[in-house]
């Protein structure tokens, strides 16, 4: 028997592939939208794939037709997209909308628009729990408007139930900016030494698609108005991920690690790389919608680093990741830095 109809949007994305298998598996009719129009080869086939630009005027509201039991918004990221999901609030019986752990402040008004700033990188408890404060709404960076958008769609009230996910850093397959592109790529290269900044201590809490769509399959059964996070059962500290992309790929690597910030220009900085641990507390989570991960950091990295290698075969990073490029710049893979920091290093142990 079916659960009802759940409209997916931004179907194809890193989570949305994964949101998809998880309601179709649980019974629900599944409309899985994008704007290529593409299907996922681990898609059942009774997922019926439809191709939209959810911000051509009118366009999704025409595609909804009578409308759905729930909708799950991948693709949210302002008070236009919360405009739109409340106007639809008679034709949708519930939305789940991706938000993001960015949306935190410390209580000393630092987050993560502030991290590249002296002193600047939040400190925030751990873990961290929702009731924690967060950075004022606005239109200027991806954090104020995550927030802005949860407070439009919260204040639709019972008129849309909306459950929002703060997600943490991503992590799995067709992923277009893959952290673990960091370990992976060096290691295919051919280098057997890393430098880690922070003592490798940083912990930047994960989420794998699969833990994310089980968020989102549980939200959809049980509709209301609430601010979750969204985390694996693990934060592993930057040191132990480099070591668990080590055993996957069965290499043994030397790591250097340095007290404190990169010790010139990016060495030793990775995309986890932080001066204080961003920990999310999942009790919300696991109290209200009795979640229960699929899966953990290490258990899915074997798949990841699989895809992840396939992706690079015969092409440069820039070309297979351009996302990545854009976000972390050419320091990420800079050997020359490296291994320059790194003869001056060991002249200084002699």
């Amino acid at each position: 028997m079916s659960n009802g109809h759940a409209w997916v949007l931004g179907a194809t994305g890193q989570i949305g592939r994964a949101a998809v298998r998880a309601l179709a598996a649980d019974g629900w009719e599944v409309t899985a939208a994008s704007r290529g129009g593409g299907r996922d080869a681990g898609w059942d086939a009774g997922v019926r794939a439809v191709a939209l630009d959810r911000d051509e005027e009118g366009v999704l509201e025409e595609a909804l037709g009578e409308g759905c039991d729930v909708l799950v918004d991948m693709v949210a990221f302002g008070p236009a997209h919360a405009r739109q999901l409340t106007s639809l609030s008679g034709r949708i019986g519930s939305a789940v909308v991706i938000s993001s752990g960015a949306v935190y402040e410390d209580d000393r008004g630092r987050s993560f628009d502030t991290q590249d700033r002296p002193d600047g990188f939040p400190r925030y408890p751990v873990p961290l729990p929702e009731t924690q404060r967060t950075v004022e709404p606005g239109d200027t960076t991806y954090g104020t408007r995550k927030v802005r958008l949860e407070r439009d769609l919260l204040a639709a009230g019972d008129a849309l139930p909306v459950t929002l996910l703060r997600a943490g850093a991503v992590h799995g397959p067709h992923c277009r900016t893959p952290r673990e592109l960091y370990f992976v790529k060096r290691l295919l290269d051919g280098r057997r030494r890393r430098v880690l900044a922070y003592g490798g201590e940083s912990r930047f809490h994960p989420v794998h698609v699969s833990n994310a769509a089980e968020l989102i399959r549980l939200a959809a059964r049980k509709p209301a108005s609430r601010v979750l996070n969204a985390a694996d059962p693990q934060a592993p500290t930057v040191a132990e991920i480099g070591k668990a992309v080590d055993a996957v790929l069965g290499v043994e690597t030397e790591t250097v690690l340095v007290d404190g910030a990169p010790p010139r220009g990016h060495v030793g900085e990775t995309p986890w790389s932080g001066a204080h641990p961003v920990v999310y507390d999942m009790t919300a989570a696991e109290e209200q919608l009795g979640y229960r991960p699929v899966t953990g950091y290490v258990e899915s990295l074997p798949e990841a680093v699989e895809w992840l290698a396939g992706e690079l075969a015969g092409r440069d990073w820039r070309e297979a990741f351009p996302k990545m490029l854009k976000s972390y710049g050419e320091g990420l893979f800079d050997y020359a830095a490296e291994d320059a920091w790194l003869a001056a290093y060991d002249r200084g142990r002699r």
